[in-house]
């Protein structure tokens, strides 16, 4: 049982921007192992989301708490999938090899295709939260985090890191993930979606994962075709498009239900 707190302090450590004890053991190994754990910082970065929507929901119009909650998510986690994201964007956008996509990717700064692919998802998971009540926000909230995670996760478990050099930020997941591990990341990731099902009795909510399925197909199949599999980057942009897609998927079904 310790060993399995010290990895989550570990993934928590590392995919987040949270304070952890100092005494975390440290490691390639330990981060990789950690990896099980991500949908898990998603349930964290959820709650703190929820936190935020719980005190701003009374006493700030609606706009104002769905975009503090956006802005609370971007905080915890350093906007470290963010980053991700406009960093394929540009790659995918401005490369046409491999090697160019791999070296536009690896570059710090970010460029046009980053720039207005960020933009534009952002304010896509804006637009589509806004139209939700608080309490819809805050379900859609609990389930996009730990699922979008897992949907990242399960891009390891199925494809192959193409890069080579050992300094790279994604070193840690650069090995690949366990069917254990596997199975383990997708029980935290699916676990809210399917709580919610059953509370709410709303069957409707399992369209989301046709949905995250088409998406990551889409995604994977980017990625094989133009560098031969994932990169930290990619990872990140798959929990990005995944966390968009539910949203977008609570928006739909709040607007053909009314």
């Amino acid at each position: 049982m310790k060993k399995q707190w010290q990895l989550l302090l570990t993934a928590i450590m590392f995919y987040t921007r949270l304070p952890v004890p100092v005494s975390t053991p440290y490691n390639a190994e330990m981060l990789n192992k950690s990896t099980r754990y991500l949908p898990l910082v998603g349930w964290i970065t959820g709650a703190f989301m929820i936190g935020v929507l719980y005190v701003f929901g009374d006493i700030a119009p609606r706009m104002v708490a769905v975009l503090l909650s956006i802005i609370m998510s971007v905080w915890v986690t350093g906007a470290f999938h963010e980053d991700g994201f406009a960093d394929m964007c540009d790659g995918f956008g401005g490369g046409w090899t491999k090697e160019r996509i791999l070296e536009i990717m690896k570059d710090s700064r970010i460029g046009t295709y980053g720039m207005m692919g960020l933009l534009l998802l952002m304010a896509l998971k804006y637009i589509c939260l806004l139209p939700l009540t608080i309490p819809m926000v805050m379900l859609a909230v609990i389930i996009a985090q730990p699922l979008s995670r897992f949907v990242a996760v399960s891009i390891i478990y199925t494809h192959r890191y193409v890069r080579e050099n050992e300094d790279s930020k994604a070193k840690p997941v650069s090995q690949g993930i366990c069917t254990r591990d596997f199975v383990l990341a997708g029980i935290f990731g699916l676990v809210p979606l399917l709580l919610a099902i059953l509370w709410l009795q709303n069957y409707t909510l399992l369209l989301i994962l046709p949905a995250l399925f088409l998406a990551r197909w889409y995604m994977a199949r980017l990625m094989r075709k133009w560098i031969g599999g994932y990169t930290g980057d990619c990872l990140g942009a798959v929990q990005q498009v995944a966390e968009t897609v539910i949203y977008l998927c609570f928006c739909i079904l709040a607007w053909k239900s009314t």
